[in-house]
């Protein structure tokens, strides 16, 4: 009976640290608290003010490497590089528990929402930039045993300063043994290639997801919680008539099915052709319906993840009935116990251009 009144004060306790409702955070300040604060960080360990870290083309950079039980509470990062496509060549990997793939895999620019290769200004409650190029995370990320997070330079260029914090607590005690691990998987389909379109678009039927742009895939127990995506129009008009669908536990149609890509991102109409951004959702860049425009958009289930006991295929129609030939670019995040499948090979960085599609805006590479 104390053993199940000590986890169930502890679950209580952590209670906020699953939660991003700023709400909650304030109401369990008076607890007391049962960890170490500790941080990992880029300071100059010689007092001076050289807090900065290069990472050369090829080299990779560890940011955290503990053992655990630990709770990794936010990350921040800020780069300063002549690389113009830094925010891509940068790979960010997470490791938990000595796991020898990686549980989170992104260009770092992409993980934090930064699909299109450039800087944006946004606030949601997981994940920000500010200020100019302050990234955040403030999703939760727990780990048993060890936790090692690193970042490779990919590129050609080096990176002349990356400066870190990563902030955890540190635990005395086993962490409940039902608590899931973060995950975060990139994507992209440059372009997803459709069928492009004829007088009858809205006929065409698409029950079953084949064709979609895949946001993840996982096998095992967990929950999805998120996703952010960049789309680059290859061609005019809207791009945003894909519906948004969810194949929970090996289903051969999607249990959740949505109307529309901007309304799965809680816009509407177009997103009104104008930016903006909130706590769940946002489109903090909004382009013009043209060959050539840039938008960036995000949704976070927090305040309702969808769960699976033993598979999920999360996706997005490219127009309705995958007709349009897009580029995408997308992470997606969720939470599941171990092992994870193996992941998609991550894009080389490299950017062939095409010319299939006359007119058209196409590359291979996840280079922007």
């Amino acid at each position: 009976m104390k053993k199940l009144f000590g986890l169930f004060i502890f679950s209580f306790l952590t209670l906020p640290l699953f939660s991003q409702d700023p709400a909650t955070w304030l109401s369990t300040l008076p607890q007391a608290k049962d960890y170490v604060q500790r941080r990992a960080s880029s300071y100059d360990r010689s007092g001076g003010n050289a807090d900065a870290r290069t990472i050369a083309a090829g080299e990779t950079l560890t940011l955290l490497d503990e053992n655990g039980p630990g709770l990794i509470s936010h990350v921040w990062v800020t780069i300063a590089s002549d690389d113009p496509n830094h925010l891509k060549a940068l790979v960010l990997r997470m490791f938990w528990d000595g796991e020898a793939t990686p549980s989170v895999e992104a260009p770092i620019g992409d993980f934090f929402g930064l699909g299109l290769g450039d800087y944006h200004l946004y606030q949601s409650l997981p994940l920000s930039v500010g200020s100019d190029k302050a990234l955040n995370c403030f999703f939760s990320m727990p780990f048993q045993k060890h936790a090692r997070i690193t970042v490779t330079n990919e590129g050609s260029s080096k990176t002349d300063a990356f400066y870190f914090n990563v902030d955890y607590r540190a635990y005395g005690k086993a962490l409940p043994a039902d608590l899931l691990y973060f995950h975060a998987q990139y994507r992209q389909a440059a372009p997803a290639r459709g069928w492009n379109g004829d007088a009858i678009v809205n006929d065409k039927k698409n029950l079953n997801g084949e064709g979609n742009y895949v946001w993840m895939e996982a096998n095992g127990r967990g929950h999805f919680v998120g996703v952010t995506m960049s789309v680059l129009q290859n061609q005019d008009g809207w791009w945003g008539e894909g519906d948004d669908m969810f194949f929970v536990d090996g289903e051969s149609t999607p249990s959740i099915n949505g109307t529309g890509s901007e309304d799965y991102f809680l816009g509407a109409w177009d997103f009104g052709g104008h930016p903006f951004s909130y706590g769940l959702f946002g489109a903090p860049v909004v382009g013009q319906e043209i060959a050539g425009g840039r938008s960036s958009v995000y949704r976070f289930h927090l305040d309702s993840p969808i769960p699976f006991t033993k598979s999920l295929r999360a996706s997005i129609e490219h127009g309705h009935a995958n007709m349009r030939s897009d580029s995408f670019f997308s992470v997606a995040y969720w939470y599941q116990g171990e092992p994870h499948a193996a992941f998609p090979a991550l894009p080389a960085l490299d950017r062939p251009w095409s010319s299939e599609f006359p007119g058209f805006i196409l590359w291979e590479g996840r280079g922007m």
